[in-house]
């Protein structure tokens, strides 16, 4: 009998034990978010963690300079410390694996409901080497951005394009004006036009191919497009871009969601798919669709507690707050199926997009791309080399620092991935 007893007080002793611990799990959550985004995120963890009661897991936010944010995870990861959990995009994935193993492998968690929730090329751009890292949050692309009063009905191929700006221009005496704007010496934006000519920047494998001869047929007909008076701006920038279309000196623009929040009050503009290509068999201009996941360190004490936590934030619940409040394309597609959100031009235009778009590399050797890629744009359009001597030469580049990172030897200097940040608020 005080056998019986002193088994039952050890039992008792244990279930406190673990209710305590239960009660103390603290799931700590680092993001880049600002404004609206960060507000959002705000509200998704108040609700889940008033979902968990008393005894319930807690988790904590912490927000980084987004400028700051991927140098500070690779620094605090790879010794061990930093969070739980982090928001982070895509281009990151192959590095942080291959450069420590900083992810947690989310495979073992994933049921098929949770794979089979997410829109088409989002979960496939945070999975590497054929394992999930993270789950996929939300997702950007660039779009056609069109002012209706000058341009009532946006064109739905270049064909169409090039007829609207040349009557447009024939319209308008003021020299200063063009009928499309966008960033087009960022190679960031020009992608769209590579991949409708069936351009890339690697084969399978990996292999650089910034050579490619599709890629050097979009390059001449960028120059083509750039010497017609009045189609493109001369010296493009992102601040440019804005500046033309709120002062009605551009009809046409070529940019994603962060462009809409920049557009001047009193300015009717519309959305639309981006036109398909003539030039290049009426294939579609396919933009890079950017993903932000979100993944679970390596080294977090709690992982179930996080994944409950990655699950929700990515779900229904998370998706609904993130879209409304933090104006975000969720990657949860069932959330479109709501009609309010499915009424929203905004969403609804970025969802139709990221039918032809596609996930840009997350590929270790990306970062290595963009540096020589902005050179030989440049040197293309300032007339200093052919499109194919200019990528000859980026091609040359790029491979000798991918061949230096495969031998672990220590490569050139990275330029820093430039998807995000025009979706920065």
């Amino acid at each position: 009998m005080k056998s019986r007893s002193s088994l039952s007080l050890l039992l008792l002793l244990l279930l406190a034990s673990w209710s305590a611990s239960a009660r103390a799990a603290e799931v700590v959550v680092w993001h880049g978010y600002r404004a609206a985004e960060r507000t959002a995120l705000e509200k998704v963890v108040a609700a889940y963690n008033a979902a968990q009661g008393e005894s319930g897991t807690r988790v904590k936010l912490l927000a980084i300079p987004s400028d700051a944010f991927t140098d500070k995870i690779s620094a605090t990861l790879s010794r061990g410390v930093g969070p739980d959990v982090f928001v982070f995009p895509q281009d990151r994935l192959g590095g942080w694996v291959e450069g420590g193993a900083l992810l947690e492998p989310l495979d073992f968690f994933l049921e098929p409901a949770v794979r089979e929730r997410y829109v088409p090329g989002t979960l496939e751009a945070m999975t590497y080497r054929g394992s999930v890292y993270a789950l996929p949050l939300n997702f950007k692309a660039i779009t056609l951005i069109y002012n209706k009063k000058l341009l009532p009905t946006p064109p739905r191929t270049t064909g169409e394009l090039l007829s609207a700006c040349k009557a447009l221009r024939a319209k308008t005496p003021d020299k200063s004006s063009v009928c499309l704007a966008y960033p087009y010496t960022d190679f960031y934006y020009h992608a769209a036009l590579m991949h409708a000519f069936g351009g890339r920047v690697f084969d399978p494998g990996p292999q650089v191919r910034l050579d490619a001869p599709e890629n050097v047929k979009s390059l001449e007909l960028l120059l083509r497009w750039t010497s017609q008076e009045g189609l493109l701006p001369a010296e493009p920038s992102t601040a440019l871009v804005t500046s033309l279309f709120n002062e009605g000196k551009a009809a046409l623009v070529f940019s994603g969601p962060w462009f809409v929040g920049e557009i001047a009050q009193g300015i009717d503009y519309g959305l639309a798919p981006l036109p398909t290509v003539d030039e290049a068999g009426g294939k579609p201009l396919k933009p890079w669709m950017t993903v932000e996941g979100v993944g679970i360190s390596s080294h977090s004490a709690n992982k179930d507690a996080a994944y409950d936590f990655v699950r929700y934030l990515t779900g229904p619940e998370g998706a609904r707050l993130m879209a409304t409040q933090g104006r975000q394309n969720p990657a949860f597609a069932p959330i479109y199926e709501d009609k309010a959100l499915g009424a929203d031009p905004v969403l609804a235009a970025i969802r139709e997009q990221a039918k032809t778009a596609l996930p840009m590399p997350n590929l270790p050797e990306m970062t290595m791309v963009w540096s020589p890629a902005a050179s030989a744009m440049n040197a293309v359009l300032h007339k200093l080399a052919t499109p194919k001597a200019a990528l000859d030469e980026a091609q040359r580049t790029v491979q000798k620092s991918v061949t230096a990172l495969r031998r672990g030897a220590k490569a050139p200097a990275k330029a820093p991935a430039k998807a995000p940040a025009p979706a920065k608020k």
